[in-house]
């Protein structure tokens, strides 16, 4: 697992998700735990390192 820290793009609050780095390429939808607000995450690794990250409005 990867702690990653990043503004949400709904209220702009730094939060911190657990990314799997097993898995290569993700995107997913998952809520701020500031504002609730869904936050579509697309995730990028490879061998074990993050390569792409961008988080929108979901």
């Amino acid at each position: 697992m990867h702690e990653h820290f990043f503004q949400c793009p709904h209220c702009w609050e730094e939060i911190s998700m657990l990314l799997d780095t097993s898995i290569r390429h993700q995107k997913y939808i998952e809520d701020c735990e500031v504002c609730c607000n869904p936050i579509e995450l697309e995730v990028s690794f490879e061998v074990g390192e993050l390569v792409g990250f961008s988080a929108t409005m979901g």
